[in-house]
């Protein structure tokens, strides 16, 4: 299988006092064809690690291979065959829309026709309007769309649906399915687990800038050992001691328990089983119950489970 992007005991330290060490040897692969996420809170590293990928940063040590090609030796070749859309792109307030993609195709030796990609990503009817009245969503199509103009082999999206509301996020979704279904590589970093679980066909959760899991959405989910949460709080105690929530391992189905502001959650096999078994608990123990709410697993209860903090907590 070809490999798109390979990074070997990848390292960024950047001076200061301290210095600050963003990536401590991460190791990653994405596969040619794939969607592949990165994700992890703020400071991470994802974006260190993007910007390294795309020539723009220079790692303080390790092995990186884009396209078969190393920075410092392929540039030009990387240059016309990747696309980037950075986490915040600034572009001319009073260049059309049509004007502006025509602009970055002419960075290209071979760029694709503006009207074609403003149709893949549904500005057509924006051709002629300044970028300065566009709306925040519309600018992110734009930002896809100008790394788009070069019909990169190798496309960087950078959070890019941070900030932005419902509908536009959905917006950029359907681009990334399309391209996706089209056989594009795709990189995207994003701390919206919800995003990564509906676009990519692998992610890699970052913190302190290491990868600390790697695999499809639903292997990671699958590592939690139950494929469903079920969050609850209790309201009071009649009895002295309050309750203890590694003693609800022992009820049926339940595979984990943890707590969190609030109240408690565990991870369960069966909630149809674990439920019943929870609520005669709580009632033989005099606990009683203020809320209660079950779920399917996501990318977010893996993220707890491996750091002990939710993905947005800074």
């Amino acid at each position: 299988m070809d490999i798109a992007i390979r990074c070997r005991d990848l390292r960024k330290v950047y001076e200061g006092k301290p210095p600050v060490e963003a990536l401590r040897g991460l190791d990653l692969e994405v596969r040619a064809g794939e969607c592949f996420g990165i994700l992890g809170p703020n400071g991470a590293g994802k974006t260190t690690t993007v910007e390294i990928l795309e020539g723009i940063l220079q790692a303080s040590g390790g092995e990186v291979e884009v396209l078969g090609l190393r920075w410092g030796r392929s540039d030009r070749a990387l240059r016309e065959r990747i696309g980037v859309s950075l986490q915040e792109t600034r572009l001319a307030d009073k260049l059309t829309v049509e004007e502006t993609l025509d602009l970055f195709g002419s960075f290209y030796e071979k760029g694709r026709s503006a009207l074609e990609v403003m149709a893949e990503v549904g500005l057509t009817e924006k051709r002629s309007a300044w970028v300065v009245k566009l709306s925040g969503g519309q600018r992110q199509r734009l930002a896809v769309a100008c790394a788009l103009i070069g019909n990169p082999d190798l496309l960087f999206l950078d959070e890019p649906t941070t900030g932005l509301d419902p509908q536009s996020r959905r917006q950029i979704w359907d681009i990334v399915r399309d391209l996706r279904r089209r056989g594009r590589t795709i990189l995207l970093t994003t701390h919206y687990m919800d995003e990564a679980e509906r676009l990519c066909d692998r992610v890699a959760v970052v913190d302190h800038g290491r990868v600390i899991a790697l695999g499809t959405p639903s292997e990671l989910i699958a590592s939690l050992k139950g494929e469903h949460v079920v969050e609850f709080a209790v309201n009071g105690n009649v009895e002295p001691r309050p309750l203890d929530p590694q003693s609800l391992l022992a009820l049926p189905s339940v595979r984990s328990v943890r707590s969190e502001p609030g109240g408690l959650l565990m991870t369960v096999d069966e909630p149809h089983v674990a439920i019943p078994a929870l609520l005669e608990r709580l009632g033989r123990e005099g606990h009683g119950l203020s809320r209660l709410a079950t779920r399917h697993a996501s990318l977010e209860d893996v993220f707890v489970a491996l750091t002990g903090r939710r993905l947005r907590d800074e």
